[in-house]
């Protein structure tokens, strides 16, 4: 939202937004001309607003929804209103259940290697520039397309990049089938000139590549082991493979697309350092799915075989929690030292049956070390006391745990 908040202020419209809090985002949006209102009541929407672009997190009941449909403003979600600009330009999609906002922001920073000036939307904070925007003047337009209720179907993608497709969003879909279905769809408004880049040889992307009209290129056959990443773990090295074979599409050279990817720095909550705590490296990291949470600690092993993992994790969504419970469970087992918190509820569903406490005593069952921590102040309180410069911890989810972080490493 805050990068279509940016990409609307460069075309010199007037925005305003409001959140639950404010926040380092909503701080930089303000001082870049957002006028922010830091609760979410219907006096927000006024009746010379002509547009109102909402989050899916928001429900139909939200305060300032019902406000613009008494004042009959027309309202649009995210992926609509990104659509109306982005499929001006020649799209570049990055869709996939793990790995977008990394294989987006390697994407950016190739173009920009390359003097191919795109514009870019990519969900989370390029570390090189601080933003989640790119004003460009070329025809490029680099976008992360999101799956979550066939959002990205507003998108009319030029190349399609497809990292990976897993059971994900069951409060919205079905099942992995449902899911497939959307993808595939996706890929078939693909043109002709256009592309698919996807892992062809991947048991749950392979279904939805056969038959395509279009071009398909494996991305498997760009991926590089030797290549010196600053980030770890063979997903990395996967996000930097589907990058590559879309900037080679496009007519880019194989050294400019080396040198780019050896020099990304990352973006925000990607297994992002942020300094040390008691002589122990601090990294925080968005991963709230298992398999997200399972590569993270591989990767963070890869970096440090010979300490201590302490994981702090806080479930995000009681449906996800509930839907994916056994494959949480062993994942966070893998760490050292698993902690665990309440559950984030952004889309405000109610519980699913289970808690961040019954999360914890079903980890506890495979790894002894697992506690259950409610309050944020007494994680730090508990890693104060604890951790030491034998250990290295990761604090991962897609909620406010990143608080615990500012708190640790501030």
């Amino acid at each position: 939202m805050s990068g279509l908040a940016r990409l609307f202020l460069h075309d010199g419209k007037t925005i305003s937004g409001s959140d639950r809090s404010a926040s380092a985002i909503t701080e930089a949006l303000e001082k870049e001309g957002v006028n922010f209102y830091p609760a979410q009541v219907p006096d927000n929407i006024t009746n010379d607003i002509d547009m109102v672009v909402y989050t899916e997190a928001m429900t139909a009941e939200h305060p300032e929804m019902v406000a613009a449909r008494a004042l009959n403003v027309p309202m649009v979600n995210y992926f609509e209103a990104l659509g109306l600009v982005a499929n001006q330009y020649y799209v570049i999609a990055v869709a996939g259940t793990h790995g977008k906002t990394t294989t987006t922001a390697m994407l950016i920073d190739i173009f920009e290697a390359a003097g191919l000036d795109p514009t870019a939307i990519v969900g989370s904070l390029r570390a090189k520039t601080k933003s989640n925007y790119r004003a460009g003047k070329s025809k490029y337009f680099i976008v992360e397309a999101c799956e979550y209720r066939r959002d990205f179907m507003y998108l009319e993608p030029d190349v399609l990049v497809i990292t990976n497709i897993e059971a994900e969003h069951l409060d919205y879909y079905k099942d992995l089938a449902d899911v497939q279905s959307a993808f595939r769809e996706l890929a078939e408004k693909v043109p002709e000139s256009g592309v698919v880049i996807a892992e062809t040889t991947n048991p749950t992307v392979a279904p939805i590549l056969q038959g395509l009209q279009n071009k398909v290129i494996d991305y498997r056959e760009a991926l590089d082991l030797d290549l010196s990443l600053k980030a770890p773990g063979l997903h990395n090295r996967l996000n930097a493979a589907a990058a590559a074979a879309a900037a080679a599409f496009v007519g880019i050279e194989a050294d400019v697309i080396k040198a780019a990817l050896q020099d990304f720095a990352g973006t925000w909550r990607r297994f992002e350092y942020k300094g040390e705590f008691n002589g122990a490296p601090v990294y925080d990291d968005y991963a709230h799915h298992p398999t997200e949470i399972k590569a993270t600690i591989a990767g963070t092993r890869e970096l440090y075989p010979n300490k201590n993992l302490i994981v702090v994790f806080q479930p995000h969504l009681y449906s996800r929690t509930a839907e994916l419970f056994d494959n949480f469970v062993a994942a966070l087992a893998a760490a050292d030292r698993p902690v665990i918190t309440h559950v984030y509820d952004a889309r405000n569903t109610g519980k699913a049956g289970v808690t961040g406490e019954t999360l914890t005593e079903a980890v506890r069952e495979k790894n002894h070390e697992a506690v259950y921590i409610e309050s944020f102040k007494d994680i730090v309180s508990m890693l104060t006391e604890t951790v030491t410069n034998k250990d290295v911890v990761l604090i991962l989810g897609a909620g406010d745990i990143t608080n615990v972080t500012t708190n640790l490493t501030r």
